[in-house]
């Protein structure tokens, strides 16, 4: 089941054709596929590139997309200690970007064992719009979500207001 509920004082804005509102999303989080190519670019090299992704949308947030292993260097990517919680998808495990003397901190992040409803998110990585040289959803470049917290991926297709914008500490 699904609660979308628009705080006080939150005026969401209008998806104009082709668009849609961080406010229809569900609540809890759903995943779902992507038709557009993802990529991330870093150091001029693509670090992944994938037809396959799927994202992770919920209220307020930008979609999070999550590429398959399969489809990311990782060699170019070494663990993390940092581990973060999700009550929705589990314990998240981090991943650093190190490579000729360049070091990105939490670059990305994985569910090894997501909760049930989560399980596409098995041995797939998601990146941080922020931390990355460059994010494409299809042709366009993304930009990350407001607040450096969130991972979400903001593109023209969809409108907020979003989580990590200020004023939203509170949603």
């Amino acid at each position: 089941m699904s609660i979308t509920r628009v705080p006080a004082g939150v005026v969401p804005i209008v998806p104009g054709a082709g668009q849609e509102s961080v406010w229809d999303y569900p609540r809890p989080p759903r995943v779902e596929p992507v038709a557009d190519r993802i990529r991330v670019v870093v150091n001029g090299h693509d670090l992944a590139d994938t037809v396959r992704a799927v994202r992770v949308i919920e209220t307020a947030g930008a979609p999070v997309y999550y590429v398959p292993l399969a489809d990311v260097n990782t060699a170019r990517l070494v663990p993390s200690e940092r581990t973060t919680f999700c009550e929705w998808k589990s314990t998240a495990s981090y991943l650093d970007y190190a490579v000729a003397g360049r070091r990105i901190a939490a670059i990305g992040w994985r569910y090894r064992r997501p909760n049930p409803g989560f399980e596409e998110l098995t041995d797939r990585i998601a990146f941080y719009a922020g931390k990355v040289d460059e994010a494409w959803v299809g042709d366009e470049r993304a930009t990350p979500q407001p607040g450096g917290f969130y991972g979400g991926w903001v593109t023209s297709s969809i409108v907020g207001p979003m989580k990590g914008e200020p004023g939203s500490e509170g949603w």
